[in-house]
């Protein structure tokens, strides 16, 4: 298999797929560049090895073909500042037109491709549509882990063309290494903590997991779907009654595997869904009527930081509470903070999912985790077990 570090990409057109499905504001001005600066590294590999980058990224979702709100126009000038170099735009990103453009390239220079999106052919992984995006290139590399779960043209089905000429970039090949860090070879014990609001989102990822963590932690709305199992009283709480059963078996397997499953012992309570209700601190069985839990208690809050801190390896995918209201904030904090104490001390983190994501970022974690995923379905899917059509056309499974 070739690699983006032993390639000669020295007077080649280099198709690259990234993500560059960013937020923009009402005047289409970028908010947030965190997936561009992702592939600048791939990009700038490219140009330096006497390349030319071929940049192709989906954007939005248009409906019914090309549509100005989603044209790649409102990206090349952001584009062109991060690469340093003016990114020349094309009117498609298949056709005899385009073909030139990118023949026409020198070495250095960058072009932008339009929505691979405005032609059907993307989505639905058509043959031909991949055949006439590899007719404007020489080597084919994957760059786009958050779309990587797609079998789309430019994600999976160009790599038959490009049988000897196929590669990661530098942020599909980061996050893989990361994500096998931790599900591979991970340094014991491994702990992970699943949060969120339901079981039914994260049940695969569990029943994934519990064949190889030492520890889960299970955290937020979902806990209370166990806690009602084991026959607890959960007030308000949300809780998912036909997951019940689902609740015990997955408690039965942890025990079969001598895997610690930790939940809340206490919670913090609420009497409405507001950062100015009412709260108490009571046992996660013992919630009074019309009250609910929305963050674990101090009790909790120790174990927890007792169980991360001991932990060699760390996934955390989902929140323990309601962190974006300041009075249900302190379990996820304490959860982030004894993350970056355990990373300090040489432990190996991984953070994914797009609220603990949001939650390290707003109160300043980043730094003090060993990696951070920028995927959602792509990384939920990994962590599943599944295969990823975008992965496996590279390692040509």
């Amino acid at each position: 298999m070739q690699t983006i570090h032993s390639y000669d990409f020295t007077g080649k057109k280099a198709l690259i797929r990234v993500d560059f499905n960013v937020p923009l504001d009402e005047n289409f001005v970028i908010t947030d560049d965190t997936r561009i600066r992702a592939a600048l590294p791939t990009i700038r590999k490219v140009m330096t090895g006497g390349g030319s980058p071929v940049i192709m990224s989906h954007f939005g979702r248009p409906k019914a073909g090309p549509e100005d709100k989603f044209s790649m126009r409102h990206l090349v000038g952001h584009l062109s500042a991060l690469v340093g170099v003016e990114v020349k735009l094309a009117p498609d990103c298949i056709g005899e037109e385009v073909k030139e453009m990118c023949l026409a390239l020198k070495p250095g220079e960058v072009l932008l491709l339009e929505n691979l999106r405005f032609h059907k052919g993307e989505e639905k992984g058509d043959v031909e549509f991949a055949r006439q995006l590899a007719d404007n290139g020489d080597c084919w590399i994957n760059d786009a882990f958050g779309t990587a779960h797609r079998a789309h043209a430019s994600t999976a089905v160009m790599a038959q063309f490009f049988p000897e000429d196929k590669m990661f970039g530098y942020l599909i090949e980061s996050e893989l290494e990361s994500l096998d860090k931790v599900l591979k070879s991970p340094q014991r014990p491994l702990t992970a903590i699943m949060g969120g609001a339901k079981v039914s989102t994260k049940i695969t990822i569990i029943e994934n997991l519990l064949g190889k963590v030492d520890n889960l932690i299970l955290g937020g709305g979902m806990t209370f779907t166990f806690v009602k199992a084991r026959g607890g009283k959960i007030g308000n709480s949300l809780c998912e009654d036909e997951f019940l059963e689902t609740a015990l078996r997955i408690e039965q397997t942890a025990k079969e595997k001598g895997v610690n499953i930790i939940m809340a012992s206490d919670v913090v309570a609420a009497d409405a869904f507001s950062n100015d209700a009412n709260t108490m601190v009571c046992k996660a069985g013992e919630i009074p009527e019309g009250w609910m839990g929305l963050d674990a208690g101090p009790e909790s809050i120790a174990y927890f930081r007792e169980v991360i801190g001991k932990s060699g390896t760390i996934l955390w995918n989902g929140p323990v509470g309601v962190f974006e209201m300041e009075k249900f904030a302190a379990g996820s904090i304490a959860v982030g903070q004894a993350i970056v104490d355990a990373t300090s001390k040489g432990g190996f983190s991984l953070v994914g999912g797009g609220d603990s994501v949001a939650c390290v970022n707003q109160f300043g974690f980043s730094e003090g985790v060993s990696y951070i995923s920028t995927a959602g379905g792509a990384l939920l899917e990994y962590l599943e077990g599944r295969e990823l059509p975008g992965v496996a056309a590279v390692r040509g499974n």
